[in-house]
């Protein structure tokens, strides 16, 4: 497990799992939200977007953290694991809205309330996304570990048992 994926709806906990999953693993963490947004809300070209994820895919060690459908059939052709949040829209959506007024390392600036159009996209993720990305997931290559949470609890259960393994 050294090239890594966390893909799932926004607001399911993907980030704060990479985070973690970095913190023990020593891998080095790269959320593309951060390489995507810029502070003041506009973003950068997709050309500069997929020369850092070019660059970074070339690399023997990663976690990258974000959905980015646009992009996720040459990141799964590079990694050798998927962590992919599956969890209910009312639980994404919960989870949006706890992390308004925070500070977080997977963002250039605080979100100080749930933007309408970010809440239409959890909103329509199970529709919109969830199916193309579980397609994606299906032609995987063996040797490939693919895990689904359908809970916090699951992934909080998964890092756990990482952290007991690695003592």
């Amino acid at each position: 497990m050294q090239k890594i994926l966390v893909i799932g709806c926004p607001g399911s906990g993907k980030s704060t799992f990479a985070r973690k999953l970095r913190d023990i693993t020593g891998l080095p963490l790269y959320p593309l939200d951060l390489w995507w947004h810029r502070p003041d809300g506009t973003h950068v070209s997709r050309e500069c977007f997929d020369e850092k994820l070019k660059a970074v895919l070339k690399t023997d060690r990663f976690i990258l953290d974000g959905n980015y459908q646009r992009t996720l059939k040459l990141r799964l052709s590079a990694c050798d694991t998927v962590f992919f949040f599956r969890l209910p829209v009312e639980v994404c959506l919960k989870g949006a809205m706890a992390r308004i007024g925070k500070k977080r390392e997977d963002l250039p600036w605080v979100e100080t309330e749930l933007d309408e159009e970010f809440k239409q996209q959890i909103l329509s993720f199970p529709e919109k996304e969830l199916p193309a990305i579980e397609e994606s997931l299906s032609h995987c290559r063996e040797g490939q570990t693919i895990i689904t949470f359908s809970s916090h609890a699951e992934a909080d259960a998964y890092l756990a048992r990482l952290t007991a393994d690695k003592a």
